[in-house]
């Protein structure tokens, strides 16, 4: 198989994959949420059309994720992916600033709360003035991409601590660190940068995430036997 050269590609090759599970989260108090390709491109779809007539995102944008590694936070990157803008984790400065915690950005110019729970509708917390509710104004744009600006080849993509990746070296970088066949990986991250790394080269590969909350995969390896049941029963073939 080779492997889809661009983010849209890959959305495409997730919708075509039919409905088997793309991505797996496990997390506090026994939530589990399976997503198939097709669904998970239409969470991204929405998301983007959010990002594109909310905010106007497109080339240069930077649409900064304070975000722990989750199942949302990989809709959010590749949906800001699919609009050709740039995703910062942890960011100081953002165009757009995604975050769990609104408060301390209150004032910035467009902001976004995300409630992580997966039934969540909407963010219980307490809301800046202008901050847009994720939970409830996700799902109110149209499933489908209604328009994306052109994705600019040397406009930045990822840009973590480490480096900043533009779209052209996107795919290729998240490549050469990916399993060279499907395999559908067990994994926890602390870090959102390495997860978006790690994830999205499974995806690409044509594999799929069983993503563990932290605090799940600690008491994992606290339970040798619950762990091997799940190993089991989500047919794990590589655990990192």
């Amino acid at each position: 198989m080779t492997p889809p050269g661009t983010i849209t590609d890959l959305l495409a090759a997730l919708v075509r994959a039919g409905g088997a599970p793309r991505l797996t989260w496990y997390g506090p108090d026994g939530e589990r949420v399976e997503l198939s390709g097709a669904v998970t491109v239409n969470w991204v779809n929405k998301t983007a059309n959010l990002l594109v007539e909310e905010f106007d995102v497109g080339p240069q944008t930077v649409v900064g994720l304070d975000l722990p590694a989750h199942w949302r936070t990989l809709v959010w990157a590749l949906a800001a992916w699919r609009v050709g803008a740039c995703v910062e984790v942890r960011p100081a400065q953002a165009d757009v600033l995604v975050t769990t915690d609104p408060l301390p950005h209150a004032g910035h110019a467009a902001l976004v709360a995300v409630a992580l729970p997966a039934l969540a509708r909407r963010f219980a917390g307490t809301l800046p003035g202008g901050a847009v509710d994720a939970g409830s104004a996700v799902m109110t744009y149209a499933d489908q991409l209604l328009w994306a600006p052109p994705t600019v080849p040397t406009a930045p993509a990822l840009a973590t601590a480490d480096a900043v990746i533009a779209h052209a070296d996107l795919v290729p970088t998240l490549l050469a660190t990916a399993p060279p066949a499907p395999q559908r990986v067990l994994m926890s991250h602390d870090d959102t940068g390495a997860f978006l790394r790690t994830a999205v080269g499974v995806l690409l590969t044509g594999g799929s995430v069983v993503l563990l909350d932290p605090g799940v995969a600690t008491e994992l390896a606290a339970d040798a036997a619950r762990r091997d049941r799940l190993v089991a029963a989500e047919q794990v073939t590589l655990e990192l």
